[in-house]
């Protein structure tokens, strides 16, 4: 008697069925879950995210806004102060003026210290040589403006009253400031090579102004005039003797 096959296979239709639709509907149960907890959190937190979300909004277009006007008031700035030394360099020591003073009630320090140093700088070309030091020591002493700006007015301070003061003065207020690398090494470093001839010590302002001399980082005019000086005091400040002779080293 032939027996009838018993095979599962005749349910698994069905229960792929079953599967699939139990899975639909969880999935279903858990978007609605998902979206009720949503609306319950928009309903009882809501408007503190949305003014969370529109401060960050609003403070992002803060910020790029200050960058942008930042940046173009300083190119305003720049464009006006170079105006203002072109003026100067013309001799239109009104038409400088009128460009510099609003720079220096702009609030940055390092226009404010360049129109005062400008200013200085006038009066000294007017032949005020005692209201061009205070200006520059103005300048000097004001710890509020950057360093260099200082020290340059500390340098022409200096070299304004170089004849009223005594050799060691200016060896002591200077020669922190006339060391290879620093800004004004040059300039510096000349005024206490002068002062150290005033003390006759002859063999220190060679071996200075020989130093200032073979810095390339020195302007020419400075370099050629110490070399000059050096050479008087027996120093040899050529790098190259060669060279200079051939006329490819500057003299």
């Amino acid at each position: 008697m032939a027996l009838t096959p018993n095979t599962p296979s005749g349910n698994a239709p069905a229960n792929s069925k079953d599967a699939a639709a139990q899975e639909t509907f969880l999935r279903e149960v858990d978007d609605a879950l998902r979206e009720d907890q949503l609306r319950s959190l928009l309903l009882n937190r809501g408007r503190p995210i949305l003014a969370l979300v529109v401060g960050g909004l609003v403070g992002l277009g803060g910020w790029l806004w200050y960058n942008d006007h930042t940046a173009s008031v300083r190119d305003q700035q720049s464009e006006t102060f170079v105006t203002a030394l072109d003026a100067l360099e013309a001799n239109r020591t009104q038409a400088a003026k009128q460009g510099m003073d609003p720079l220096a009630k702009s609030g940055n320090p390092g226009y404010r210290a360049a129109v005062q140093i400008s200013d200085a700088a006038i009066a000294e070309q007017a032949g005020k040589a005692d209201e061009a030091a205070k200006l520059f020591a103005a300048v000097s002493a004001d710890g509020t403006l950057p360093g260099p700006y200082r020290d340059l007015a500390t340098v022409r301070e200096v070299a304004t009253n170089f004849d009223k003061l005594p050799p060691q003065t200016v060896i002591d207020r200077l020669k922190p400031l006339a060391v290879p690398g620093k800004p004004w090494f040059g300039s510096a470093g000349e005024l206490v090579a002068l002062a150290y001839l005033k003390q006759n010590k002859t063999e220190a302002a060679g071996a200075l102004l020989a130093s200032i001399a073979k810095d390339k980082a020195v302007p020419d005019t400075l370099r050629r005039r110490t070399r000059q000086l050096a050479g008087q005091l027996g120093v040899d400040a050529v790098d190259n003797p060669v060279a200079a002779v051939d006329g490819s080293q500057v003299q």
